[in-house]
């Protein structure tokens, strides 16, 4: 079997993570962000925000993480595989602050491709900072600009998740999905 992947993709504060504990609940196989887990390692070695003070080397990080879940995603016994963002997602930050990167980059986008990407756009009302975003709502929007662009420059229909509850928001991914 060869699972279709799902990509739940936005920028920061947009209900993500949310919806991907949602359907876990739900008992859905998802994949979580690992950009948390990139964070968090680097402050175990000392470096309180890697991506701020190395972007380049916490973005292929990333890389290699978004693709090890990718493969990991093809071995799935599941008919879908949740994953909370996508591999066009690191060239849309890199984009976002400015950075030039590899042409690894842009060719591992181009090789692993994912079934579906539903967006998610920045909502102030349930938009909030933590130790791990440092970004403000401002920011987020200019982010959701980058992330369209990044996926729709690897020809990806985006498909939009209206604004409204957690369960209602996972419900629309999962009625368009045909899963319910």
């Amino acid at each position: 079997m060869n699972p279709k992947k799902i990509v739940i993709a936005g920028g920061p504060g947009t209900g993500k993570t949310s919806i991907i504990n949602h359907l876990i609940a739900d008992g859905y196989l998802c994949y979580e962000e690992i950009s948390r887990q990139v964070t968090l390692q680097a402050r175990a070695e000392g470096i309180e925000q890697l991506f701020l003070t190395e972007p380049l080397l916490f973005s292929e990080k990333l890389l290699e993480g978004r693709i090890k879940q990718f493969n990991d995603a093809e071995k799935e016994s599941s008919e879908v595989v949740f994953i909370d963002r996508g591999l066009p997602d690191v060239l849309a930050y890199m984009d976002y602050i400015g950075d030039t990167y590899p042409d690894h980059f842009v060719n591992a986008c181009e090789t692993y491709k994912y079934d579906a990407i539903y967006i998610l756009a920045p909502w102030q009302d349930i938009f909030t900072s933590d130790s791990e975003r440092y970004e403000n709502f401002e920011e987020a929007i200019e982010i959701h600009h980058h992330l369209l662009e990044a996926y729709k420059r690897f020809g990806y229909h985006l498909i939009d998740v209206p604004f409204d509850s957690v369960e209602n928001r996972s419900k629309f991914i999962l009625d368009s999905l045909n899963l319910q």
